[in-house]
């Protein structure tokens, strides 16, 4: 009988365990503070010092459409270019915008479609059509030449000149271009926990059973 009770406790401790685990796997905080630990050991070993790798905690944003989307891709891509680590999109290292890069290269082009994408990144599939594949509706070769251009209107001390010539995409994702050059130097300043348009963020806060709309303001401006 004793043994029986003792068999349960730990069926029942087990339980616990694993509902706590399934927990973290979906917990952004918690996997974000078991890569931090990780990362500044690291570093505070090679330095040798102690403290922090990161100033802030991190920011966790929902992207809800494609505007959305674009703008935080090439924000992140063009990281270092900001923070003058790399000169152009393709030297940036640790990037998707560069991996995108160089399997262009190494692959050539098809009627002015990349061959090949990396796999381990969300493909470029075209403009949407009938029996459209999983991936980014957009052509890799336009996202390439935004984020190149993108990148040449990032100048110390200035907002730079508007570029005629203007990549199409922008047009087709409706956003003017002074918007998308702050987007994509201020993204993370710029929106809260939720970025899209007026529309998208409306659609989320119904699902999510807001009263409020987070950000609105931010998105209504720049989307």
């Amino acid at each position: 009988m004793a043994g029986e009770k003792l068999q349960k406790g730990k069926v029942d401790l087990l339980k616990k365990q694993v509902k706590e685990w399934r927990s973290r796997l979906s917990n952004i905080s918690w996997f974000m503070r078991i890569l931090n630990e990780k990362i500044a050991r690291k570093a505070n070993k090679e330095d040798d010092c102690t403290g922090r790798f990161w100033e802030g905690r991190f920011k966790s944003q929902a992207l809800l459409d494609e505007k959305a989307l674009m703008a935080c891709m090439a924000y992140v891509d063009l990281n270092p270019i900001r923070a003058n680590m790399a000169k152009t999109p393709e030297t940036s290292s640790h990037t998707s915008i560069e991996r995108r890069c160089k399997a262009a290269k190494r692959e050539g082009r098809v009627k002015g479609v990349v061959a090949k994408q990396p796999c381990q990144l969300e493909r470029f599939v075209g403009y949407p059509r009938a029996n459209m594949p999983d991936g980014l509706p957009f052509r890799l070769t336009e996202y390439l030449e935004l984020v190149d251009w993108t990148g040449r209107q990032i100048r110390e001390g200035k907002r730079g000149a508007i570029d005629s010539d203007l990549p199409a995409i922008l047009e087709r994702l409706d956003i003017e271009e002074d918007h998308w050059l702050y987007m994509t130097q201020n993204f993370e300043s710029s929106f809260k926990t939720l970025v899209g348009t007026v529309n998208s963020l409306k659609r989320a806060c119904r699902s999510l059973g807001y009263q409020r709309i987070p950000g609105r303001s931010a998105c209504e401006t720049l989307f």
